[in-house]
């Protein structure tokens, strides 16, 4: 067995041990409730927080970008030792979709459940716009599939600082076009194809839909803890910017590194919150948590959907961090909050057939 494997299902099963103590052990090793904003933390993901092991790229550390190729690596491997089991039913397959400006690695994922023509989720990874891949949110995709129904296609984008603004976003939009377009051999219906992502892949999935004409809009936009701008201070960046996994200097820093000259004046795309209107935008599903820096960002942009009148589902989920649905292995109060986004999703997609079945 590779050494790299065995690190894994080590460290797994260390994990699976420490998170399946009693409570009241878990509560001695992780100290007193922390309590901020009304909110108390997740006792899961505070013993998490004290542990460090998967948080400690991002809470408190910095990007060198001498070692970026081993960071990002870092974070596939997070994304492994993190993984629940039961879910190699899935079928997956890998494929190269037309970027930008080249090909783009993707992994389409088929649960069991799935009817030979169905619904389709094309999905963009977190990370900061920096960090994450296909196999970073592999298991999340794994996840999102078993529990809605619904097929998904992972798609990687280019990554700052190599390639900053606006590649990862042009590289989202023609992802989503190419697979409406070729939703018939993927098993799917163009009607019936949503986008989503967490954290910056949930700002790229917003920002597509928005790109997009009535007639090749999405069905649904599934985001969970979106960043929506950038440069801002105060509010929950400093409520909650230190302590918590993603902290504010770390955000700042991903964001100097995706828009290193801040936001174009003449192209706000990278900051959906600056658009001037949103009631174009198709059914949105829009997820924050409690211990967030970037809660602010999501339910301001909460806020302005239902100013401009579009049908949306907001949930926070208050005793949770930035990244949650990484930690469904450890935390049950962060898996309840990522089933709820697939329920959510394939609530709205069987809504959505059959009311075109009902057209028909």
């Amino acid at each position: 067995m590779h050494g790299s494997t065995v690190r894994v299902l080590v460290l797994r099963w260390g994990f699976r041990v420490l998170f399946g103590l009693p409570k009241r052990v878990k509560r001695l090793m992780a100290g007193p409730p922390i309590r901020r904003d009304g909110q108390v933390l997740d006792l899961d993901l505070q013993l998490l927080g004290r542990v460090g092991a998967l948080l400690a790229s991002s809470d408190g550390g910095t990007l060198d970008q001498s070692v970026l190729a081993e960071q990002r690596r870092q974070a596939d491997f997070a994304a492994e030792v993190a993984a629940e089991p039961g879910l190699d039913d899935i079928a997956t397959r890998d494929l190269e979709v037309p970027g930008a400006e080249g090909p783009l690695q993707a992994r389409l994922y088929v649960p069991p459940s799935a009817p030979v023509s169905s619904a389709l989720l094309v999905y963009f990874h977190g990370g900061g716009f920096v960090l994450g891949s296909v196999a970073s949110i592999d298991p999340l995709c794994r996840l999102l599939a078993a529990q809605s129904g619904v097929r998904v296609l992972s798609v990687d984008y280019r990554l700052a600082p190599e390639h900053p603004y606006p590649a990862a976003l042009e590289d989202a939009i023609a992802a989503f076009r190419w697979a409406r377009k070729q939703a018939e051999d993927l098993g799917a219906r163009p009607e019936l194809v949503a986008v989503g992502g967490d954290s910056a892949g949930a700002n790229l999935a917003l920002v597509v839909a928005h790109e997009q004409i009535l007639d090749e809009m999405p069905a649904f936009v599934l985001a969970m803890y979106p960043v929506t701008d950038a440069e801002r201070h105060g509010g929950s960046r400093e409520m909650f910017g230190t302590g918590f996994g993603l902290t504010y200097d770390y955000l700042q820093e991903l964001e100097r590194l995706y828009l290193p000259d801040g936001v174009p004046t003449d192209d706000t795309r990278g900051a959906i919150l600056r658009a001037a209107d949103l009631s174009d935008m198709p059914p949105v599903y829009i997820a924050t948590a409690g211990f967030d820096p970037l809660r602010d960002d999501g339910e301001e942009l909460v806020d302005r959907l239902r100013a401009d009148g579009v049908p949306l589902v907001a949930r926070r989920f208050p005793g949770l961090v930035h990244g949650y649905a990484s930690f469904t292995a450890i935390s049950a109060a962060a898996r309840d909050a990522t089933l709820d986004a697939a329920s959510a999703l394939r609530a709205a997609l069987a809504l959505v057939e059959s009311r075109r079945s009902a057209r028909r």
